[in-house]
């Protein structure tokens, strides 16, 4: 008798149940997407990629990817691909959220700062497991669709403006934890300053048209920084204010 793997039975159940309803079922679709997230962390592991806890799993669990994307993507919400949000940016892939997430050892004492807030997802995970997250979008369209979308689903502990991600946000430095969800040539300065000793900050680096990594970087008592290099990524560049 034939196998088919866990997920592909959880999508047919999943696709089942909303065509019985007649309507989609996000909740299983996103119970569907952890389960393969899960599968793709392990087998990442094998190849020297870093395991994605079960709590930070647990935290995108929580969150309803579906409410912070386009009506015309809604459909496509919890697959594993980035998907497009306007203003030729986009909602990253669950993994990559996944992954910086996990990467940035966030816990419940620690003020975040986001550059890039995007769709806000990324946001709503980290504000499950921080004290504060602050998010800066230099998009304004996005940034008050993402603002909006996160007030409405009543996400209290985060805080998000328009502005230009580049420069930080020093008015609530230092920061425990920096994501950073667009790729600079270069690390900015200004966020090595606001990043707190013994913080991380997790970014890609990279040309738009070249390899991008994904580096963790960590910040030590005496100012020095320890970067290490984690996988080829592909991300949208941080745009700047030019004015």
């Amino acid at each position: 008798m034939a196998r088919f793997p866990r997920s592909l039975l959880l999508i047919a159940s999943a696709l089942g149940l909303s065509n019985a309803c007649g309507q989609v079922s996000y909740e299983s679709q996103r119970q569907v997407m952890i389960d393969e997230l899960r599968d793709e962390s392990r087998l990442s592991e094998e190849y020297g990629a870093p395991p994605i806890s079960e709590r930070t799993l647990a935290a995108l669990g929580e969150i309803p990817r579906h409410e912070f994307v386009p009506d015309a993507q809604k459909r496509y919400a919890y697959e594993n691909r980035p998907l497009s949000i306007g203003a030729q940016q986009t909602i990253s892939q669950p993994y990559i959220v996944a992954l910086m997430t996990d990467l940035a050892e966030v816990t419940k004492n620690d003020t975040v700062l986001e550059i890039g807030t995007g769709s806000g997802y990324q946001a709503a995970v980290l504000s499950e497991l921080a004290g504060h997250v602050y998010t800066i979008e230099i998009v304004e369209m996005l940034g008050r669709r993402a603002a909006i979308t996160l007030e409405r689903l009543g996400y209290k502990n985060v805080t998000a403006r328009i502005g230009d991600g580049y420069a930080g946000w020093p008015e609530h430095a230092p920061f425990d934890a920096i994501l950073v969800t667009a790729a600079p040539e270069e690390v900015p300065q200004p966020l090595i300053e606001q990043l707190a000793v013994g913080g991380r900050m997790v970014i890609p680096v990279g040309a738009e048209h070249d390899v991008q990594i994904l580096q963790v970087l960590t910040k030590k008592e005496d100012g020095l920084v320890i970067v290490r290099n984690v996988s080829a990524v592909r991300f949208v560049p941080l745009t700047r204010d030019e004015n």
